[in-house]
């Protein structure tokens, strides 16, 4: 798998987006998935331009639903971290007492936990900044479930890889799997790795009936720990130019849209803080990623350095950004990010408890565009 990052062919990733075929075979690892998830998750495309263009195609509900509630797990993530704050960085619901560590099982960071199909999906995701979304499920829930590891570290490494890293969907779906964010513990074996990841590996510590998995002994394989250091290498720093007469706009990691205030004549200035990686590191391949996607935005600066270290900036007319609960120290004005459903707002407990307000904004649409939907 590939992730251009031109915006051409970015764009013509989504007009090629099939939602049926989606809904079809997004469980397995050879299904037809979108690979849409690094333009969003980088702010480049928005959930809801995607489903814009879906409802310009004619797609029904019927045929959406699966790939716009995927979607909508995003946004329900990022209104989990609006309303949390950094509460979302600790157990959300309740604490798993069956942990052993707060470190990272070594077998992960080396792609050698011998189930097959999780180590080879480790490696493409050292290789290629992805890994699909079911795998990260199984991965999670032998590091949590499995091998006694306590959520936090495991989820910092697998978002310090990944080009579609986002902070809250990243951390939420740990503490999911790890039973931290839901009702139970979600656990898998080895039958149902194999069904989905079109494997046939046998005699496996996975290769157990369900109720057994909570009652085993932390396999062998999975004793062995390791601390981590994550570090993120930025770009150096070069000074940009700051006209004091035009406004800012602060682009970041999570924003990095090139139609925003695209006709506007003002400073662009890419702001990579050291802080922030810091705090969420990301890898080099990550950081190269930003970089490329960056270059969509035309007249962008790319400054490596703290909010306050941008040159003149107390002396320009208004600096602006889009909201992000990563970066509310922000200085000036905030713009509301493309929801798919901006109205719906707020902690909810459960995602198809947000779900259900979502679906009846969908049925409004369809009732409201019957033009805009095919039968």
């Amino acid at each position: 798998m590939n992730f251009p990052t031109a915006y051409t062919d970015i764009i013509d990733r989504i007009n090629k987006t099939d939602p049926g075929k989606y809904a079809a075979g997004r469980n397995y690892i050879d299904g037809t998935v979108s690979y849409l998830s690094p333009y969003i998750s980088r702010g480049v495309i928005s959930t809801k331009q995607v489903l814009d263009s879906l409802l310009a195609k004619g797609y029904n509900l019927d045929q959406m639903e699966k790939f716009i509630q995927e979607l909508a797990w995003r946004e329900y993530f990022q209104r989990v971290w609006q309303q949390l704050g950094d509460d979302m960085f600790d157990d959300i619901r309740r604490s798993n007492t069956g942990t052993r560590h707060r470190y990272l099982p070594a077998a992960l960071q080396e792609a050698k936990t011998g189930i097959h199909a999780i180590d080879k999906g480790i490696n493409e995701l050292y290789e290629t900044g992805y890994m699909h979304n079911h795998l990260r499920m199984y991965t999670a829930s032998i590091a949590c479930n499995i091998g006694k590891a306590y959520w936090e570290m495991p989820s910092k490494w697998m978002y310090y890889h990944l080009l579609d890293g986002d902070i809250a969907s990243n951390t939420c779906s740990w503490q999911w799997v790890a039973g931290s964010f839901s009702s139970k513990q979600y656990f898998c074996n080895q039958e149902n790795i194999n069904k989905y990841t079109r494997s046939h590996q046998v005699y496996s510590f996975l290769d157990k009936p369900y109720h057994e998995l909570p009652l085993m002994p932390v396999p062998d394989e999975l004793k062995l720990t390791t601390p981590v250091q994550f570090i993120t290498e930025l770009p150096e720093n070069s000074t940009p130019f700051i006209d004091t007469s035009l406004p800012i706009l602060l682009y970041n990691s999570y924003n990095l849209d090139p139609l925003w205030r695209n006709d506007s004549k003002v400073n662009r200035i890419l702001l990579l803080e050291p802080s922030h990686f810091k705090q969420f590191p990301v890898s080099g391949k990550v950081i190269d990623f930003i970089l490329s996607l960056a270059k969509n935005i035309e007249g962008i600066q790319v400054f490596t350095g703290e909010i306050s270290d941008i040159p003149f900036i107390n002396k320009v007319p208004a600096i602006l950004s889009k909201e992000h609960p990563a970066f509310m120290h922000y200085p000036g004005q905030k713009e509301a990010r493309d929801w798919m459903f901006p109205e719906v707002t707020g902690f909810y407990n459960s995602f198809f408890g947000f779900w259900k307000k979502c679906e009846r904004i969908l049925k409004n649409i369809q009732h409201q565009k019957p033009e805009l939907m095919r039968a």
